[in-house]
């Protein structure tokens, strides 16, 4: 039994008089220290998907249908008091900007003690201990002096490192990272995910990485999601799906990616946008944007499926030409 499965996750908003639905009939499961990426547009349904897990749903949304099994217990059956014993301890969430994520008025050493404490029985001095220890682990140097520090006085890298180590600090058997590199320059980029990947593989930590970034999914992840308007349109192994993608979607993310394109050249782009969540197109979602469209792909919504590990959401999946980027270093 995988470490986490979800099953038909639907989640909807209330909006008035009507309802809108954000994520569809969502599936895809998580072994124990196993690396899975799910990517797409803005408004994809991404952050709701990983949200869903623990239960972080701005109200008034809500998860409508479906299963969040973690260790073979239902979290969307689990009151408060028991989420939190999930939440922040066996289940961590890295997000995008660490300031908002970060006090900005107490100390690192505070915040790291006061988190472990809140999980744990645990003394303050040992508490002390192991935030040194895990300050140490994300490589931040003179750890003991960076405990008396405030997040302001950090660099935007230092602060991320600092928010990958109050993660770590309960030994959790996941982590959420929600675009957790966006807010850094490229170079701190490499760095930070760099070292995520060695800290999940060193402590066997499943990991669930959120991004647009299509080459940080392919350099870290094993498995890939791809989202569109709130569904799943292709998924499995990521090198399998990148180097030979099958939904007009992916391919069309693919193919928007600099090294697809002549050097001078304008790049490529999928044409239009993501719908919103009051105005999807019926049938397939992605039907105006499809440049292999017809109208069989306005009548009716393609399930997921495929032989092999890889599975697509397309009618037209079996005649879709394929291209393969074994070669692209991507």
């Amino acid at each position: 039994m995988a470490l986490l499965e979800v099953k038909g996750l639907e989640v909807e908003f209330p909006l008035g008089r009507k309802t809108l639905q954000a994520l569809h009939g969502v599936d895809f499961s998580l072994d124990r220290g196993e690396r899975l990426g799910i990517v797409g547009e803005s408004g994809a349904g991404k952050s709701v998907a990983a949200f869903s897990i623990l239960n972080l749903i701005s109200r008034p949304g809500r998860i409508s249908e479906g299963e969040v099994l973690f260790d073979g217990t239902d979290l969307t059956r689990l009151d408060d008091a028991a989420m939190r014993e999930i939440r922040g301890n066996k289940i961590s969430m890295i997000f995008q900007d660490p300031m908002m994520t970060l006090n900005p008025v107490l100390t690192i050493g505070t915040q790291m003690i006061e988190c472990l404490q809140a999980h744990r029985e645990i003394s303050k001095e040992d508490a002390r201990k192991i935030s040194i220890d895990k300050l140490k682990e994300v490589m931040i140097p003179s750890a003991e002096n960076r405990m008396e520090s405030y997040p302001h006085e950090l660099s935007g890298g230092m602060r991320q490192r600092v928010v990958i180590a109050i993660a770590l600090l309960t030994d959790p058997s996941i982590i959420i990272a929600d675009e957790p590199t966006t807010a850094l320059d490229v170079t701190i980029q490499a760095e930070i995910m760099v070292l995520m990947l060695a800290l999940c593989k060193n402590n066997n930590v499943g990991l669930i990485l959120i991004t647009h970034d299509l080459a940080v999914v392919s350099q870290v992840t094993e498995r890939i999601m791809v989202m569109y308007a709130g569904r799943v349109v292709e998924q499995g192994p990521t090198r399998e799906v990148i180097q030979n993608p099958g939904h007009p979607y992916t391919r069309g993310l693919i193919k928007a990616l600099p090294q697809e394109n002549i050097p001078g050249a304008r790049l490529n782009q999928i044409p239009g946008s993501m719908p919103s969540l009051d105005a999807i197109p019926a049938g397939c979602a992605f039907n105006p944007r499809c440049e292999f469209v017809d109208l069989e792909c306005h009548n009716a919504i393609p399930p997921l499926c495929g032989e092999g590990e890889q599975k697509i959401a397309c009618i037209h999946r079996d005649r879709i030409p394929r291209f393969n980027l074994s070669e692209k270093g991507i």
